[in-house]
């Protein structure tokens, strides 16, 4: 009797603990998708490590085509920050799929239409979009790398075939029979073949051990796809027919990768310890392991149609949240073909999406701009605004600004440029070839015109060469199918491009021996500078400031250096 109540007390203790772990479990996934719900919205706290960037962007080096946004531009811009930004995703897929986005401008409205009909339903309607929330956030991320990392592991296998293992399966049964004709025969040659299988095992599965995270995230992606297909989202029915189609044509692959993935994490019972020596001894990890690597091998279009859709759904998602962050206001950017070619660039209430107060900015342009100021007036952020704007509304189909209007364009920058010490090249020389590129993408366009943003045009080189060559490259441009914004210091340039270009520029207030940027965009060229006027405020000697304010004074009246 006590041994009876012993026993019930320890069975007790057991279903007590692992009711707590449920209980804890069920808790804390209620706190956190409580977290992520209130989150929709709100700028994200994520913080990513070192490498983390370039492990995210594998699904767009897995699918890279012509006109997308090189790296170049996507550093000029500091896309990087820009993606950080608005990155809610809670899966590995949403994580890929937005940078691959952000980088892969629509060049047709009917991408962009299918964009904004998920963005739209997702704002607007809150219990589906907790339903994919909850999906996402429980199919979660690959860890240190990315999915298509241990995808392509995978590939370095080739094919393997279990023809071996049979072979000796069939030795163990042929052993055993023998026992029947010669038992001590018997037993010796099964003694053999069970030494040869266990030692065989061990090392083949060392070979395909680091293989199986690729399985197991992988089957994590199709439950995810599974609860996808029941989510009977209305106005997804076509992404969902997609998601049930690949995972219908994995199933062979779920039922073969069970064993494996789920392979030793026994939890120390006996008949676990006896099943595991026996999937051991006659390698049925092993046989599962080439069997699902073959279904997988002969379906990876359907794993990468998977992720793709996933990636949409979550990318939807995050672009509705980032939209509602946008506190200056937000719009849908007006997109058109180019009408005669015409090129322009309308907007209303512009502001760089990374600046927390930043000041908002009317532009109309139908030919290219020329930006002149002083320093720290605006030039630089001004250029990277309307940039990011451009992009963001061909990709997320959405812009910081009241008003967006403008046709297709392929996107390119040189701006933040730097020596080339690896590769032996001058500043001068890495702002040459950045700029050549643009030339020659503005000569070989056919379809769609360059929306093209140079600061600081060669300032790499002397005055009066810069301003030369300059002028000449300026105007190729403009004679081009390009419309481009560029800031100078070269008031020269003001003058001799005044019919190809649009003058605009930012000024400073000097007030109480003080200086203040008001950032706002006036048409003209600048009639003022600071240069010295900061060197002044900075206390530097009297003969220096005066002397070099006489200067510039006598080269503005006469164009000498006396």
């Amino acid at each position: 009797m006590d041994a009876f109540i012993f026993v019930c007390l320890i069975l007790l203790a057991i279903v007590l603990v692992m009711t707590k772990e449920y209980v804890d479990s069920r808790r804390f996934l209620k706190r956190k998708l409580e977290e992520i719900y209130a989150g929709y919205g709100t700028p994200p706290k994520r913080s990513y490590g070192a490498e983390e960037l370039n492990h995210i962007s594998m699904y767009y080096k897995k699918h890279q085509k012509a006109d997308q946004i090189d790296d170049i531009t996507w550093n000029d811009l500091n896309m990087d920050a820009v993606y950080q930004r608005m990155n809610t995703c809670l899966s590995a897929a949403g994580d890929e799929y937005l940078y691959y986005r952000l980088r892969t401008p629509a060049a047709e409205t009917d991408e962009l239409e299918k964009m904004e009909r998920l963005i739209a339903l997702f704002m607007e309607r809150e219990e589906e979009r907790h339903r994919l929330q909850r999906i996402f956030f429980m199919l979660g991320r690959t860890g240190r790398y990315s999915i298509y990392e241990y995808l392509d592991h995978l590939d370095l296998l080739g094919e393997r075939k279990s023809d071996r293992y049979f072979f000796w399966d069939f030795l163990v049964l042929l052993s055993i029979g023998g026992m029947f004709v010669s038992l001590p025969v018997g037993l010796v040659c099964l003694f053999g073949v069970l030494c040869h299988n266990l030692i065989d095992y061990f090392r083949e599965y060392r070979q395909i051990e680091p293989y199986i995270t690729s399985f197991a995230y992988v089957r994590r992606l199709l439950k995810g796809g599974e609860e996808l297909g029941k989510a009977e989202v209305s106005g997804i029915e076509e992404e969902l027919a997609a998601v049930k189609a690949a995972c219908k044509s994995l199933r062979g692959f779920m039922k073969s990768s069970y064993l494996v993935s789920g392979a030793r994490q026994g939890s120390g019972n006996p008949l676990e310890v006896l099943f595991d020596y026996l999937r051991m001894l006659f390698y049925m990890d092993l046989i599962r392991f080439n069997k699902a690597l073959h279904d997988l091998q002969k379906h990876m279009g359907e794993v990468d149609r998977l992720i793709t859709v996933t990636g949409e759904l979550e990318c939807a998602v995050a672009a509705g949240s980032f939209r509602n962050s946008l506190k200056a206001g937000w719009c849908v950017p007006e997109l058109c073909m180019e009408e005669g070619k015409r090129l322009f660039l309308r907007a209303e209430g512009l502001y760089h999406p990374l600046l927390g107060e930043a000041v908002p900015n009317d532009l109309h342009a139908e030919k290219g701009v020329l930006l002149t100021g002083s320093n720290a007036s605006g030039k630089s952020t001004f250029l990277r605004a309307v940039a990011v704007n451009a992009l963001l509304a061909q990709t997320v189909h959405t812009c910081a600004a009241l008003h967006y209007e403008a046709p297709f364009y392929r996107i390119y920058s040189s701006m933040s440029l730097r020596d080339d010490l690896e590769g032996g090249d001058s500043y001068y020389m890495v702002e040459i070839k950045s700029i050549k590129r643009i030339l020659d993408q503005v000569q070989r366009e056919k379809e769609h015109s360059v929306l093209c943003f140079v600061d600081e045009v060669l300032r790499g080189t002397n005055t009066v060469e810069r301003i030369a060559a300059s002028t000449q490259i300026m105007k190729k441009l403009a004679a081009g199918r390009a419309l481009c914004f560029a800031a100078t210091h070269d008031v020269e340039l003001t003058k001799l491009l005044k019919g190809e270009y649009d003058n605009f520029h930012f000024e400073e207030r000097i007030e109480e021996n003080d200086i203040f940027f008001p950032y706002k965009l006036m048409e003209g060229p600048a009639s003022t500078r600071n240069a010295i006027a900061l060197l002044r405020m900075l206390k530097y000697d009297d003969s220096i400031t005066a002397e070099a304010e006489t200067m510039a004074e006598r080269f503005l009246q006469d164009g000498s250096w006396r």
